[in-house]
């Protein structure tokens, strides 16, 4: 048997039901893989809510995880039991301990990089590879606005602008996560409670907003975003934490531009997909932390959600599986 958490229907509150299913086998072109982590990512969030249907109900949510092969169907080459392999995207079905995965889906686990290196990280890691070197190229001394700065995607998009000689304005939630931004080297920390972002930015671009800004809250901030990136910036929504995005006034995108990225979309393409993992693997061993992380018990899953949904975690979320 297994335990997996499962939804029943798209459901507004976090109901991740947890049960006891048969041991899956895998079929043709499959493996089985038994987790060590289980990564939380807001797009669980949207598969549980309905804002992005699974397939079938009852579903089990998820699209991250790290473990090992523990069984290969005939047809598989390229993977043996034991392998510390990892994946991203769907299908989902992550949040359980163990299942069956397309071989394709698949990235083996470099022996220098640990579990707990990648557990939690893969996805945001692979979202910031999109947004830095298929989104946009950044060049020396260019200056991005990256709201919640302190998140999990937010920590690893500022370690990565630095890395290629950007200015990093964040927007965080509290003194505490304006802290913990600036000692991953965020250059300037706006606390949106308190001032106008779009108005900090501009006094700290002497007047002439920002190269690049990437908003995962979505709601009313994308339009406000917009405002804050000069001329031909580009802005680059991949969330709506705060709500659905209301219609634009295209003349807001005068000189500007707008782009929704999907990272489940560009990892579909298996070329894509590694050339990010071989990318994010690289960060990680030139120094790139994933220090900031909120672990829960697998039998957490709901909380996790709770928790994330309220803005309580910092930097990546992770279910460990005993």
């Amino acid at each position: 048997m297994i335990r997996t958490h499962q939804i029943d229907a798209r459901e507004e509150s976090a109901n991740l039901h947890l049960r006891e299913l048969p041991r899956p086998q895998p079929q043709a072109g499959e493996v089985r893989v038994r987790h060590t982590w289980v990564g939380v990512n807001f797009v669980d969030v949207y598969h549980r809510i309905g804002l992005y249907p699974l397939p079938a109900y009852p579903a089990t949510p998820g699209v991250e995880a790290v473990g090992v092969v523990d069984k290969v169907a005939e047809d598989v080459t390229g993977f043996a039991v034991g392998d510390r392999v990892a994946y991203a995207g769907l299908p989902a079905g992550s949040y359980a301990d163990a299942r069956t995965i397309p071989a394709g889906r698949l990235i083996r686990l470099p022996d220098d990089l640990s579990d707990e290196q990648v557990a939690g990280s893969l996805l945001r890691g692979l979202t910031a590879y999109l947004l830095l070197h298929r989104v946009t190229s950044i060049a020396p001394g260019q200056t991005v606005l990256v709201h919640a700065a302190a998140g999990g995607l937010g920590l690893i998009l500022v370690q990565w602008l630095k890395r290629l000689g950007a200015t990093v304005i964040g927007t965080v939630g509290s003194p505490e996560k304006a802290q913990i931004a600036k000692a991953h080297g965020l250059d300037h920390a706006i606390l949106y409670r308190d001032e106008d972002f779009v108005s900090a930015a501009a006094g700290l671009t002497e007047r002439r907003g920002v190269d690049f800004a990437v908003d995962g809250i979505g709601g009313e901030t994308l339009a406000k975003t917009l405002q804050a990136v000069g001329a031909f910036g580009t802005v680059a929504n991949v969330g709506q934490v705060a709500g659905a995005i209301p219609p634009l006034d295209l003349q807001i995108l005068n000189n500007r531009f707008l782009i929704r990225p999907s990272v489940i979309a560009f990892l579909a393409d298996n070329a894509n997909y590694h050339a990010a993992a071989n990318a994010w693997f690289a960060v990680l061993r030139d120094g790139l932390k994933v220090s900031e992380v909120q672990d829960y018990a697998f039998e957490e899953a709901a909380l996790a959600h709770v928790d994330m949904e309220a803005g309580r975690t910092t930097g990546a979320v992770r279910l460990k599986v005993d």
